[in-house]
């Protein structure tokens, strides 16, 4: 494949920062603003906890959904079309949720924002990538994941400055309002890249005969499995928590998901960089541990050390477990592209779905929400124990080469 090394820094720049912007409308806004609000939202009776972690099932089940229809629509001359698509599905259907406190409707609405959030957090980040191979730049594809981190502060401001006037379903109208301009800029942005739809191989056939899945790639998604399932639950449920164990005034109840944000915005750099200098394998299991102890921290000390402890250390690492993984995947199976990185999240998904599912199976059956987040743990320890099943892309290949030989 040709490297295209005359790009501009002006020009990376940009493309990084219409993916970073793209990912913080339709993760930050669409989803994850959802958890700084839920404990407003039972507040104010729109409905109860475990209603609420309902609907946040049906959002990680339209997450899913979007993740398989990316791994169908892959080739580059989709993704134009498919972009835009969806960004206009997450502002209408964040629009019409200000609308509506009928769970039904709302679960609905967050079904079809999960599905747009799903495309789009596939589909961008994946043509940035091979934009960027195509440059010799492919170690500049983790900082597209700021733009999560910028959600999640946005969305903290946003919920925490607006609490005292608005209710109910008004809750939702900042997120719409700014979330109309910066995807039609960010959509406007990376619909202009220039990519060819298939990469050539031998004798000008695409060259995707590798196998999706096999023995090199198996140990990544099982553990990426884990990923999904262990960070979702104080991705969700953390200010509730708060909520719940903290008094009425404490400055945590909003200041959970500050700290969360604020620990994830510098959390791609980070990432980028550990994985850079010390491997990217090695970095993942650095990441497990650091992400385990987090969700640890919260079941062991209930109460304000726990959830600083869990707000910091799952900030931190939650985006560094994906862009580790999905630069891992496309080291040890380069032609696949966005359609690994679209199967990979679409697991991820699955199991993200899960996890809200069971919180609500527990809650029901009288656990506490505390004790539920021992799913956490149990999830990231399963996945750090796959880390290590999980071959040196240099090492895989070598050995492939020897085998066809």
């Amino acid at each position: 494949m040709p490297q295209l090394n005359h790009t501009t820094p002006k020009e990376l720049f940009g493309v990084l920062a219409a993916g970073a912007i793209m990912l913080m409308v339709v993760h930050g806004l669409g989803r994850f603003i959802y958890t700084p609000l839920l404990p407003y939202l039972v507040d104010d009776a729109q409905f109860s906890a475990p209603e609420g972690a309902a609907v946040a099932t049906w959002n990680y089940f339209g997450y899913l959904v979007g993740a398989m229809l990316a791994i169908r629509w892959h080739r580059v001359s989709q993704i134009r079309v498919l972009l835009p698509a969806f960004l206009a599905v997450h502002v209408i259907t964040t629009v019409f949720i200000t609308q509506t406190d009928s769970l039904i409707v709302i679960s609905v609405s967050r079904w079809l924002n999960g599905v747009a959030n799903g495309v789009i957090f596939v589909q961008a980040p994946a043509l940035i990538l091979e934009w960027l191979v195509l440059r010799n730049r492919a170690s500049m594809s983790g900082l597209v994941y700021i733009g999560v981190g910028l959600g999640l502060l946005v969305s903290s401001g946003l919920v925490s400055g607006t609490a005292d006037w608005l209710e109910g379903a008004e809750r939702w109208w900042p997120a719409a309002l700014i979330s109309i301009p910066l995807a039609l800029w960010g959509a406007f942005r990376l619909s202009s890249l220039e990519l060819q739809d298939h990469p050539a191989g031998g004798g000008g056939k695409a060259a995707v005969t590798t196998p999706l899945i096999d023995r090199a790639s198996i140990p990544l998604f099982l553990s990426y499995a884990g990923a999904g399932l262990g960070y979702i639950l104080p991705m969700t449920f953390l200010p509730l928590l708060a909520n719940l164990e903290l008094e009425a005034d404490h400055w945590l109840l909003d200041g959970t998901w500050l700290i969360v944000a604020l620990c994830t915005i510098p959390a791609a750099w980070v990432w980028n960089k550990l994985g850079a200098k010390m491997g990217d394998i090695p970095a993942l299991k650095l990441n497990f541990l650091i992400q385990l102890a987090g969700v640890l921290g919260v079941v062991l000390w209930p109460g304000a050390v726990g959830l600083v402890l869990c707000a910091a250390l799952v900030g931190g690492t939650f985006l560094g477990t994906v862009l580790l993984t999905q630069r891992i995947g496309r080291a040890l199976h380069p032609h696949q592209g966005p359609r690994l990185s679209a199967a990979m999240v679409a697991l991820y998904g699955f199991t993200q779905m899960v996890g809200p599912w069971l919180t609500k199976q527990w809650l029901d059956a009288g656990g506490t929400l505390v004790s539920a987040f021992g799913i956490g743990v149990g999830a990231l320890a399963f996945g750090l124990i796959f880390v290590f099943f999980v071959p040196r892309p240099e090492a895989w290949h070598a050995r492939t080469i020897r085998t066809d030989g």
